[in-house]
């Protein structure tokens, strides 16, 4: 398939810069043999009684970082932890570094170790605490405002656990303690989400693409809870979907670059909570992987007519495939 199948046009006002007042104040997009225009607390409802939800618990890490070289600013965003203190990411300008620059953040330091050949940077912090000290939380980049301090709870999911991610799995922001409570059948995977998550396609045959690649944990509650399932097998989320799917629902850990597009065939998924993507993106694919690209076009035409919110901090829909 090519790229520019992938391509649709959004009214720039139908990006969420901001979160609502209430999570599951949030619109729902029920796709189905039908479109159902629904609010995110009607959830439940549409929930069958062995239906199993599988909610993704990594935490955002706060991995925006400003640093200072001879009075210049640099900012770092972390991408990767590779050991210890020392981190994979993204420096803007890179150009002004070299390796063996030490450079002052807060009463701390971060030395650059090496710049690799695809632009990255690998860093040595002198402490991992200067990223909770003076971290930001990483907003994506179509967010057009610093970060505030009510992001650091809401670009966060309620039941985040663990360290890790440096964007939010957004189909979980949704979701509050009190509509957990309502969630009878639950299971919970890990996926630290990288800033690949938000890298252009550039190939226009989008199979030549490179995906990036994750860390990911499937536990053994979670395996067996998959695997005594009588309903549907529900994923919160994009990353939900691709830890489901590459570990076959099994117990295990270690990197997935799993790409699924329109052909793929779910082994585990049976229907998918998400919020609006972009246009051309890799996760606009995996929607359209489970939905159909045709179902996926007229829902996403639905939803820039009726004025849905897009992207992270935007509404959400449940593509729910017929049998």
């Amino acid at each position: 398939m090519k790229l520019s199948d992938f391509d649709f046009n959004l009214p720039p006002e139908l990006i969420a810069h901001y979160p609502l007042k209430k999570r599951d104040d949030s619109r729902l997009l029920v796709i189905g043999d039908t479109l159902q225009d629904k609010l995110f607390s009607d959830l439940p409802a549409l929930l069958q009684p062995d239906d199993l939800l599988v909610f993704n618990n990594s935490k955002v890490i706060p991995a925006r970082l400003f640093a200072n070289k001879n009075g210049k600013e640099i900012e770092f965003l972390l991408l990767k932890n590779l050991n210890g203190n020392t981190w994979e990411c993204f420096a803007k300008p890179a150009k002004k570094l070299s390796a063996g620059d030490v450079l002052q953040i807060g009463n701390g330091k971060i030395k650059i170790l090496e710049k690799l050949p695809s632009g990255e940077v690998i860093i040595e912090l002198s402490d991992n605490k200067l990223i909770y000290a003076h971290g930001h939380m990483p907003l994506p980049p179509y967010i057009k405002r610093s970060d505030e301090i009510t992001d650091k709870t809401r670009y966060q999911t309620v039941y985040a656990k663990t360290d890790g991610s440096v964007a939010a799995p957004t189909a979980g922001l949704h979701f509050t303690d009190e509509l957990m409570s309502q969630i009878p059948n639950k299971a919970f995977v890990t996926l630290h989400v990288g800033a690949g998550t938000f890298q252009p396609v550039k190939t226009e045959n989008i199979h030549e693409h490179k995906m990036h690649s994750e860390w990911f944990e499937n536990s053994e509650e979670t395996a067996e809870k998959i695997k005594n399932c009588k309903g549907r097998v529900i994923a919160v989320g994009t990353t939900s979907a691709r830890v489901l799917e590459a570990s076959a629902g099994l117990a295990g850990s270690g990197e997935t670059n799993i790409f699924i597009t329109p052909g793929y065939k779910f082994k585990v998924v049976d229907a998918l909570i998400t919020n609006f993507h972009l246009p051309k993106s890799t996760l606009f694919m995996l929607v359209s992987a489970m939905a159909g690209l045709p179902k996926m076009q007229a829902a996403y035409a639905h939803a820039i007519a009726a004025k849905y919110r897009f992207f992270s901090y935007g509404d959400a829909c449940f593509i729910t495939p017929s049998a």
